[in-house]
């Protein structure tokens, strides 16, 4: 059934293929961080859909999220990308370079929290991508809303955490998780929908 939802959504392109594949055979151990292969097809898609032309990305990893949604933005957009390794986002510039966005990425190696706090205060960011350490979930959520611009979205990965939230004993990075999902579905800021996309993504619109 996974082989048949791939077949039938937009087919990776070499430069997507080829960071897919590299994750897989440099970091095998961590390979399950890279967002899944119909992940980078809906984030192009949601870039497009609403004409995004500021995102910001809340980790990065071997950059195949911030390749593919940089792919989709227009040629004058940007997007921030927030991760503190620089050993697995120097992948990422490679294969930026290599599909020739690279100018639209601006990758900023420190703790994500310093770097969103930085950002302007008014609302100016037209998409956000979660999917960095669960448990700086609500933080990372709480910088990024009041910065979203009416009609922003924000996508948060991993909302399901392999099925773990609806275990009543949750630890660590599940129950981070379960705190975070209650934490958007009160937040009356925002307008949220959770869909079992991978490993669960939720997808929030300002209000």
């Amino acid at each position: 059934m996974y082989d048949y939802v791939l077949a039938h959504n937009p087919q990776l392109n070499p430069a997507q293929r080829e960071i897919v594949d590299l994750t897989h055979q440099k970091f095998p151990d961590a390979a399950m961080m890279q967002s899944a292969e119909e992940q980078g097809a809906l984030l192009a898609f949601l870039v497009r859909l609403i004409g995004a032309r500021h995102v910001v990305e809340v980790g990065t990893f071997t950059g195949f999220s911030a390749l593919s949604m940089a792919q989709a933005l227009p040629a004058d957009g940007r997007l921030i990308a927030c991760d503190i390794s620089e050993e697995w986002t120097a992948y990422g510039r490679e294969a930026w370079a290599r599909a020739g966005v690279a100018d639209r990425i601006d990758l900023r190696i420190a703790p994500a929290l310093e770097t969103l706090r930085a950002m302007p205060v008014e609302p100016h960011i037209d998409l956000a991508y979660l999917d960095a350490d669960k448990g700086g979930y609500i933080a990372y959520w709480e910088e990024l809303v009041p910065r979203m611009r009416p009609g922003g979205l924000i996508v948060a990965d991993n909302v399901l955490y392999g099925g773990e939230v609806v275990n009543p004993a949750a630890t660590g990075s599940a129950l981070a998780i379960r705190g975070f999902n209650d934490h958007v579905q009160a937040d009356a800021r925002m307008e949220a929908v959770m869909l079992t996309v991978a490993d669960g993504v939720t997808l929030a619109r300002k209000r």
